[in-house]
């Protein structure tokens, strides 16, 4: 760690002192996303024309609750739901600084609806019951199957439920079965697999345009900076739902956020440095990563894999050695994630810049 002062000085460095002090330790210091070994967490390296967008964000300080301030980032925006939300059968939708943000939007959209209580599965996101929770509705977690999913025959009655179903679960990877469902809302947390639906694995996201509402988050699979997702919801009149107004705004304000950053510019500025073409390689990179190192882990007999790699997530585990001493060696190509009472090797193909042999190379050596 760098020598900082124990408080506030009170005669400052000056501003090139202060970045040449500070600018290359948080560089260097970083864990490096993009690294060949790189695939512990479901956090790629963002897109180098996001990450440049980003610092004209930051120079420009756009404020998005007020459109005077940032008429060509409103415009950035509203541009980027329109391409995005039709391909997932949405009308309109939102940016928010996160998923788990976009979630509780949803969710108070569904409670405004109707929804008295939220319904996902055990293995849902940790802010599926911390939405709930917020705004004081009850929350029932459902168990899943052998592979993680929703078991749809013990659901509980949904006539007044908010059901939440998950595409790409954070510890397995898998996808809820995403099958129309009678429920007072159906919202589908989609942050990790949402983007699949641009590539050539989108039927694995078949039924997720009859959900009430759609949370992304694009600082996954859309390769952005941290604080970046999507809110997006099937019918018009959900709007007005989650809007408030005041005198001292412009227009009324929809959503949980007031100030809001120009997040669009840069997904934009990468959608159209790569088109869906080149998102769409992206995406399917990883998951041939993912899927080629399941495949050297079900034929060593020094490793036991868990299951198929449906969205780029593997769960495997040393079939003698000790799985948290492994763990400990292959620490940033690696997390850990219990299924059950039993802990497992996890890795997240979310950096397409990853090499198989690279990755191997790692794990050959944790398990020697």
């Amino acid at each position: 760690m760098i020598n900082l002062p124990q408080s506030i000085p009170s005669t400052g460095l000056g501003e090139e002192a202060a970045f040449e002090l500070l600018g290359m330790p948080a560089l260097q210091q970083a864990a490096d996303l993009a690294a060949p070994d790189a695939l512990a967490h479901m956090d790629p390296p963002s897109a180098p024309i996001a990450a440049r967008m980003a610092y004209v964000v930051a120079q420009a300080n756009q404020n998005l609750l007020h459109p005077a301030t940032s008429p060509f980032a409103t415009e950035a925006e509203r541009i980027v739901l329109d391409w995005i939300a039709p391909a997932f059968g949405m009308a309109w939708g939102q940016f928010c600084s996160g998923s788990s943000l976009a979630n509780l939007t949803a969710l108070w959209a569904a409670r405004e609806a109707g929804a008295r209580c939220v319904v996902a599965s055990a293995d849902a996101h940790v802010s599926v019951p911390k939405a709930a929770n917020i705004l004081g509705l009850p929350y029932h977690p459902v168990p899943v199957d052998e592979h993680g999913r929703l078991m749809r025959d013990s659901l509980p009655d949904l006539a007044d439920a908010a059901l939440v179903l998950t595409a790409g679960t954070t510890g397995r990877g898998v996808i809820d079965n995403l099958a129309p469902v009678a429920a007072k809302w159906l919202h589908v947390d989609a942050a990790w697999a949402g983007p699949m639906q641009f590539t050539c694995h989108r039927d694995r996201l078949a039924g997720i345009d009859a959900a009430d509402s759609i949370a992304i988050s694009a600082h996954k699979w859309f390769f952005q900076p941290k604080g970046a997702a999507l809110a997006l919801f099937r019918k018009t009149e959900t709007r007005a739902s989650i809007t408030f107004t005041s005198s001292y705004l412009a227009r009324p304000n929809s959503g949980v956020e007031g100030t809001r950053s120009a997040a669009a510019l840069p997904l934009l500025a990468t959608l159209l440095a790569w088109g869906q073409e080149g998102l769409a390689e992206r995406i399917e990179r990883c998951i041939t990563i993912a899927e080629q190192l399941a495949q050297r882990l079900e034929v060593d007999p020094r490793t036991v894999l868990r299951q198929w790699p449906e969205t780029g997530v593997l769960n495997w585990r040393p079939a003698q050695a000790d799985v948290a001493a492994v763990i400990a060696a292959l620490s940033g190509t690696s997390s850990a994630f219990t299924i059950g009472e039993t802990p497992w090797v996890r890795q997240v193909a979310a950096n397409p810049h990853a090499d198989v042999d690279a990755i191997w190379a790692r794990i050959d050596d944790a398990l020697a």
